[in-house]
């Protein structure tokens, strides 16, 4: 009997191993580092609350730039990307097997597309001369007479860095999705026409959505997850860290700014976890909105 009791711990063990010492070790020193003062170097010294007063008092960048960036991109990237997914996955599931995996794939591709390649294709678009593609196109049709240089015009590089995050949010979340919508019984669809149901409309909002809530739960999370840690792309964008006047400067910007430019690691410690405790926020809305009643 003890045995059969043990077994799926020695199951689960591998993973929870895992998940101690790259989550919860990591999460706990962030906390621990952001009472201190540390360069990384000597050893940290105890200031208590000093960095997170400096932090909501004194950071004019981080209160005046980076926390409202933050909030505007987490705020359109999560709630439009994941609507964006919801709709492209919905639409996948009206296609038959081949077309459906050949779009899925296409869809998906840009999500493993960052980097280097995410980078060298969008610079190519916007490129601040007549051979950038977005200013060759607007010339065209004549909405602008001469280049823009995007990424060093601070009312662009924003709404730029929101459409590549965009671009490239269709992830787990999107195919998670994808594969709760293939597997909702159609006897559900057949039961509700019967009982009044009629249009498609209808038929998304009182079978298909409650039908998936686990799916839809775990993409909104993915998403509020993707939104924030999306913030590399200003970066990777304009070549720079600070961005040009902070006009893209996210909260993951700020940390990696303070943490391993001018090696300040309690400071950064401090901000990563004001950045955890808005993924927490925004990922406790989500589980309010799409988890079981009974959960």
């Amino acid at each position: 009997m003890r045995t059969k009791k043990s077994t799926p711990y020695l199951f689960l063990a591998p993973y929870l191993v895992l998940f101690t010492v790259f989550i919860i070790v990591p999460t706990v020193m962030a906390i621990g580092l952001s009472f201190t003062n540390y360069n990384a170097v000597q050893t940290p010294q105890f200031v208590g609350l000093t960095n997170y007063i400096n932090l909501l008092t004194q950071d004019t960048i981080f209160l005046q730039y980076v926390l409202p960036n933050t909030v505007l991109f987490a705020i359109i990237v999560g709630p439009v990307g994941y609507i964006l997914a919801f709709f492209l996955a919905w639409s996948l599931s009206q296609l038959p097997k081949l077309p459906r995996t050949i779009l899925a794939l296409i869809i998906y591709s840009p999500s493993m597309t960052m980097g280097v390649a995410m980078t060298v294709m969008w610079r190519v678009v916007f490129l601040g001369d007549q051979s950038g593609i977005a200013n060759y196109v607007l010339t065209q049709l004549g909405v602008i007479t001469e280049p823009i240089v995007w990424m060093l015009n601070t009312d662009y590089i924003l709404p730029i860095v929101i459409i590549v995050a965009l671009w490239s949010s269709m992830g787990v979340g999107f195919l998670a999705m994808l594969a709760g919508l293939l597997n909702v019984s159609p006897e559900l669809y057949e039961a509700a026409a019967i009982d009044g149901v009629r249009t498609r409309l209808q038929e998304v909002c009182y079978i298909t959505i409650p039908a998936m809530k686990p799916q839809m739960l775990f993409g909104a999370v993915m998403a509020v997850v993707g939104a924030f840690q999306s913030g590399n792309i200003g970066v990777m964008l304009t070549g720079s860290n600070p961005t040009p006047q902070y006009a893209a400067q996210l909260m993951v910007n700020h940390i990696e700014d303070y943490g391993f430019t001018r090696y300040e690691m309690g400071y950064a410690a401090a901000v990563s976890v004001g950045l955890l405790a808005l993924i927490y926020a925004f990922s406790f809305v989500a589980n309010k909105l799409f988890a079981s009643k009974d959960e």
